[in-house]
């Protein structure tokens, strides 16, 4: 029979000596393996655990309630963000009134590189919209996960070195494994009819597409925030306000072939 994974997490209510070990103990006695452990933020601890039936998991519930020393907060088949809490001794943090959004901070950016990376790396459309200040490290995060996914990336538009605007791709840059990213801002406020043309045909692309300044987009185009799968949020710290008053300008490049970085 094939072993399934769970995921364990718990809260220590008193944290003695020989804690960790006693709990090893017991799942080694029900034949649960451990494959991942962590702390978890906060005097929590999780675990990947792996065993062959439901059956283990059920007995394993009813045992853990009766100790006072941890408190079960979760115990289920791992979710994503699960697997890169574990990884990280960190959880990702979601809007507790729009469950697409996810927030992190600039100390966050290795949590959120992998998190995207997972999101990358699923088949299909996708639409990623991006918020953030400038400068806080969007347009590198999305690159860096795309490379972790193994995904080509190419700018739409873009601001990283100056703003450059693409009107047409190439046969090849058209590619269910190509990570298209849109400036929101530059695309809405500086492109011509050609770009929006372009950007038409690559929301229809079965690939993902990660839209920086997305308020901004569904602002200025027939787009809506419902057509975004995931909502992420980048933050130099976790009270910093996400703002569009001041839009800077710099110099335009129209570019109708290749780009320095869509290699």
């Amino acid at each position: 029979m094939e072993k399934k994974e769970w995921y364990l997490e718990y809260e220590i209510q008193y944290n003695r000596p020989g804690l960790l070990g006693d709990i090893s103990s017991l799942l080694g006695m029900m034949e649960i393996n451990i494959v991942t452990i962590n702390g978890v933020e906060n005097s929590h601890r999780g675990m990947l655990l792996l065993c062959k039936d439901d059956e283990q998991i059920t007995r394993l519930r009813s045992i853990l309630k009766t100790m006072d020393t941890i408190k079960v907060t979760k115990i289920r088949r791992p979710k994503l963000r699960d697997r890169l809490a574990v990884r990280h001794g960190r959880y990702i943090h979601s809007d507790i009134d729009d469950r697409k959004t996810f927030r992190f901070n600039r100390e966050d950016l290795g949590l959120l590189v992998d998190f995207m990376a997972e999101l990358f790396m699923k088949k299909g459309h996708k639409l990623v919209g991006l918020r953030g200040m400038p400068r806080v490290g969007k347009t590198e995060s999305v690159v860096a996960a795309s490379v972790c996914a193994n995904k080509h990336w190419l700018f739409v538009s873009s601001t990283l070195l100056k703003q450059t605007i693409r009107n047409q791709l190439i046969e090849d840059e058209y590619s269910e494994d190509t990570l298209y990213i849109i400036d929101g801002i530059v695309s809405a406020r500086r492109a011509n009819e050609k770009h929006w043309q372009l950007v038409r045909e690559i929301m229809r692309l079965p690939a993902t597409k990660v839209v920086e300044h997305p308020d901004i987009f569904v602002q200025e185009t027939e787009y809506s925030m419902d057509d975004f799968d995931y909502i992420i949020e980048l933050r130099n710290k976790e009270d910093e306000e996400i703002t569009y008053e001041t839009v800077q300008k710099p110099e335009l490049e129209i570019n109708d072939g290749f780009s320095m970085f869509d290699f």
